[in-house]
């Protein structure tokens, strides 16, 4: 009982302290990444979001949020979450390839001004790679949720692009600093539209 009662111990501490080393080290990209969402749906643009397993929940998580609400009643804000259409997914996947499933959806509804936002743990996801190159053709803004080393992602984005990487190789610990850095982003959106909620 002991083990476990440390082994859960140890989860909490180890989530806790990469929050506390993310809050020093992101805070400059994070208001960055608030800045160029909130220029974007003020240009009556919209965001677009993907992901893959717990990150295409983040990226739906996102959305909802934007369509809907954080904290405080306001109007909806435009946002797609590329990962929710099963159909497109699956027969673009089935007549395609796999790796074209987020980035047709971008060829098809994206627009210059537009702003995609991808969660990749890993950062070497195909899929997500072909959907920032999409985005970079239509002259659509990148915002990259990543850890680790970044991975591919790194080499692809441009100088307006911005990358959020959380400083840890665990991909739970990633993946659960990812739903903070969420919230956080849909603060900010929602402080520089509405102000206070």
């Amino acid at each position: 009982m002991n083990d476990l009662h440390e082994l859960v111990k140890n989860q909490f501490s180890e989530s806790i302290q990469t929050k506390i080393l993310a809050a020093d080290l992101l805070l400059p990209a994070l208001l960055a990444a608030g800045d160029k969402l909130t220029e974007c749906l003020l240009n009556g643009h919209k965001i677009m979001t993907c992901g893959n397993g717990a990150s295409a929940c983040d990226a739906l998580r996102f959305a909802s949020q934007m369509l809907t609400r954080f904290k405080g009643e306001r109007p909806p804000l435009p946002a797609l979450a590329l990962t929710a259409d099963t159909t497109a997914i699956t027969a673009i996947a089935n007549n395609h390839a796999y790796q074209d499933i987020f980035a047709k959806q971008i060829r098809g509804l994206g627009q210059s001004g537009d702003v995609l936002l991808v969660i990749s743990t890993s950062g070497n996801s195909a899929n997500i790679l072909q959907a920032i190159k999409a985005a970079q053709d239509r002259h659509i803004g990148v915002v990259a949720l990543t850890s680790q080393d970044g991975g591919k992602i790194v080499e692809l984005l441009g100088e307006s692009d911005i990358e959020i990487r959380v400083p840890t190789n665990d991909p739970a610990r990633s993946q659960e600093t990812n739903v903070l850095i969420i919230h956080c982003l849909c603060d900010i959106v929602d402080y520089q539209l509405f102000g206070q909620l």
